[in-house]
């Protein structure tokens, strides 16, 4: 019943901006954590940014910092992750994904989420 589904993925040039968006649906998250994670080719998962679903927390991975914010409207159970100053290097499927809970420390690790969009295709290129 749980879904998540992200969107908003695309090509852009360097330097540019894309806004990805992440919808879930079919239960209650106020204690959830939601969590972008990005897979390149040739490369393992990794973790991008998560945030608390009812609250102010937020979490970045160093290659984020500065450039992506995540951000969340909970009345439509949307979050966002703003990406700027995109580097090839992005190029990447982004995936969301939905936590029963926010643990500090831990919010970067893949096995704390049990719910994981399809991807969406980030591609950074002139």
């Amino acid at each position: 019943q749980v879904h998540v589904a992200e969107s908003g993925g695309g090509l852009v040039q360097p330097g540019g901006s894309l806004r990805l968006s992440c919808l879930a649906s079919g239960g209650s998250f106020s204690n959830y954590a939601l969590g972008w994670f990005r897979q390149a080719p040739g490369q393992e998962r990794e973790f991008v940014a998560a945030t608390r679903w009812n609250g102010a927390s937020t979490y970045y991975a160093d290659s984020a910092k500065g450039r992506f914010s995540i951000s969340r409207e909970r009345a439509k159970s949307t979050v966002y992750l703003q990406m700027n100053s995109l580097k090839p290097e992005d190029t990447a499927v982004y995936y969301c994904a939905l936590g029963s809970r926010w643990v500090v420390g831990r919010m970067s690790l893949e096995g704390e989420y049990a719910y994981w969009g399809q991807g969406t295709q980030v591609t950074v290129s002139s």
